[in-house]
């Protein structure tokens, strides 16, 4: 061994090690533009991962009126496309975004498509299953539409399942705004 050599390795943890609220990660928009998500800081959000061609599709309009009827008082969903539960997002960007506007007339912000489940989750979807497990502690996402509800400091307040419709929010996401 050389003078001097240090006999240890530093190794750098992850950056989304350090991540503390959903504010401090970034996704890519539909449109391929890289968004941090402190653009939407100071507001609730529900974070969903979406599907186009699932039996839970329809939840796509319960969203958007959520968005509508809340977005004034400052309240966003943000939707993440993921073909990872039956291929049910099949499509590249522009079929989705297509499919989304003329099917549901959606205007919340859609993100390109993501992994939310294995090595290849996307960082901010590692952050939310840990802050808010699923039934009996399992972290992974179960299907498509699984919502998290984020309140104004960007902590994860509650996770919902793909069963709860999103009407059925209204009265949470009323008591944080």
């Amino acid at each position: 061994m050389r003078q001097g050599t240090p006999t240890f390795s530093l190794t750098p943890c992850p950056p989304e090690d350090h991540m503390t609220t959903v504010y401090d990660f970034s996704a890519t928009s539909l449109s391929g533009e890289e968004v941090p998500l402190r653009r939407f800081e100071g507001k609730v959000l529900l974070i969903v991962n979406t599907a186009s061609k699932c039996g839970f599709t329809p939840q796509y309009a319960g969203l958007t009126k959520l968005h509508k009827a809340y977005g004034p008082r400052g309240f966003e969903v943000l939707g993440f496309p993921c073909n990872q539960f039956g291929g049910q997002e099949p499509g590249g960007a522009e079929e989705i975004g297509s499919f989304c506007s003329l099917t549901y007339d959606v205007t919340f912000p859609m993100f390109a498509k993501v992994e939310v489940n294995g090595a290849g989750a996307h960082p901010l979807f590692k952050f939310l299953k840990h802050a808010k497990p699923g039934t009996l502690g399992f972290e992974a996402v179960k299907w498509n539409f699984t919502k998290f509800l984020i309140g104004r400091d960007g902590g994860v307040v509650e996770r919902y399942s793909p069963m709860t419709k999103p009407e059925e929010l209204a009265k949470n996401i009323e008591a944080l705004l």
